[in-house]
């Protein structure tokens, strides 16, 4: 917060005009007042902006439109750091989210093969273990006792055809080769027949209790083993082509700090889900302590093999507008300019860039939006030329186009895309200090803002007339 309150006591005493001369240069005319913290908001002479501040003029100083012009010393008090654009080798490196799910392969569903009622329950409550032949619960049913009785009938009767068949009914209706060996011997129907784990695991999904009537239909409750789990994941549509089986993968959880799995992807979904244009894909891990739970959400980093050769920036230099890519350069002797650049993929910190600079390039990674909303309102305002009859009074703010703001991050909802922000006032729109929802656009990293950091950020309108957040830039603390 600091340092926000110094960029905008900066910009306040000047920095942000287009040039700051010095006194050698002579006197340059001045095109317009602006608010430093709205570019919208202009006026033909000094005077305050609507959030209380000095306006501060911009010059017509003859050069490119595109150049803007800081006193060093300037520089060195806003902050501005800056990056070589370099060539080497970029990961295919797939940044994601995931569920703890169970393994589906170590989950058995309790159903019965008859209809009766549940006498004595030895599980009570979901969660607990339960080990393999472990008895779950005993069952009385009318339609078993009768077809022991048939059995034993049949013994009596030394019928071979008839024992088999009594015996193989049995098996149907669900009783074990151990407890119709025990009516073969005693010749004595068993009136409540236990009902045994097939295999070790947790109580899932009890639906049952003592004295319930239950039938065939009923899923009385689901055994689930956690020495493995799977984790669920979902990849952009752009990066589908990067994952396949066997990739290697680490996963972090927000509740073990410093603590990494390490993975491998074990299949991928067929299909892109035609609402959030993902493609999904299993990873395995072994689950020693059962450390991994099912629903836990997990941060995901899937390794998809590198590409060589590539020209790359930080990804933190690229301004990505949504209608077109650029970064700030920086000429030197406190220029800069902005350049429009093709990007390519992104992995992690860093982005391909397929045209637009050239290696030994320097670029801005920070205090880039500031500058960048200079160079766009000078060259602007040079395009306007001498047909345009408003006077900058006259002008008002196009709210289909882009709206800065400045605001703190209260809550992040990375699943819906959307951040409570409690933002300073948005002149443009008219819009007061107030707290309130947005959401947030694809291209934007949420895994990057957290609450409690002060951000500067880009508003959009949708198709719908509702503005959501198109750009991010998380103002550094001292």
């Amino acid at each position: 917060m600091k340092r926000l309150m110094n960029i905008i006591l900066i910009i306040a005493i000047g920095i942000i005009p287009a040039t700051v001369f010095s006194a050698e240069e002579g006197e340059k005319e001045i095109l317009y007042w602006v608010a430093p913290m709205d570019p919208n908001y202009r006026r033909d002479k000094p005077g305050k902006s609507p959030m209380g501040m000095d306006l501060v003029p911009v010059y017509a100083d003859g050069g490119d439109a595109d150049i803007v012009s800081i006193n060093p010393v300037m520089v060195q008090n806003l902050g501005v750091r800056t990056a070589k654009v370099e060539r080497g080798k970029l990961w295919r490196r797939i940044d994601t989210v995931g569920y703890v799910s169970f393994d589906e392969r170590k989950i058995s569903h309790v159903h019965l093969k008859t209809k009766g009622w549940i006498e004595k329950l030895y599980v009570k409550s979901n969660g607990e273990r339960v080990k393999k032949g472990e008895l779950l619960f005993e069952l009385y049913s009318r339609e078993l006792v009768n077809a022991q009785e048939e059995y034993i009938q049949a013994l009596r009767g030394k019928n071979k055809y008839l024992i088999r068949a009594s015996r193989e009914r049995l098996f149907a209706l669900g009783m074990s080769r151990k407890q119709i060996n025990k009516i073969e011997k005693t010749r004595t129907a068993l009136q409540r027949i236990g009902v045994y784990a097939a295999q070790e695991g947790i109580v899932h999904g009890l639906n049952v209790r003592e004295g319930m009537y239950v039938e065939p239909k009923t899923e009385l409750m689901t055994l689930a083993d956690l020495s493995t789990i799977w984790l669920l994941v979902d990849v952009f549509e752009r990066q589908s082509e990067w994952v396949e089986a066997g990739q290697p993968a680490e996963v972090k959880l927000p509740y073990l700090p410093g603590k990494v799995w390490e993975g491998k992807v074990e299949f991928v979904y067929p299909t892109i889900d035609p609402k959030t244009r993902t493609l999904r894909a299993r990873l395995l891990f072994d689950n020693p302590g059962e450390r991994l739970k099912p629903n836990m959400y997990a941060d995901v980093n899937i390794y998809a093999g590198p590409k060589e050769n590539v020209l790359i920036i930080p990804r933190e230099a690229l301004i990505n507008t949504g209608d077109e890519q650029r970064v700030i350069l920086s000429l030197g002797d406190g220029k800069f300019k902005a350049r429009k650049v093709l990007a390519g993929m992104e992995s992690g910190d860093w982005v391909e860039i397929l045209s637009g600079l050239q290696a030994g390039d320097s670029v801005v990674t920070s205090a880039q939006f500031l500058i960048d909303s200079e160079a766009s309102l000078k060259a602007s305002f040079t395009r306007m030329g001498s047909d345009d009859d408003e006077t900058p009074e006259e002008k008002k703010p196009d709210e289909a186009k882009p709206v800065t703001g400045m605001g703190k991050v209260n809550s992040v909802n990375p699943a819906e895309r959307k951040i409570n922000l409690s933002h300073q006032p948005i002149e443009a729109l008219g819009w007061p200090e107030m707290t309130m929802d947005f959401s947030v656009s694809d291209k934007v990293d949420l895994g990057k803002v957290k609450p409690g950091q002060s951000i500067h950020f880009t508003l959009v309108k949708d198709k719908d007339g509702a503005y959501r957040i198109d750009q991010i830039h998380v103002m550094q603390k001292d």
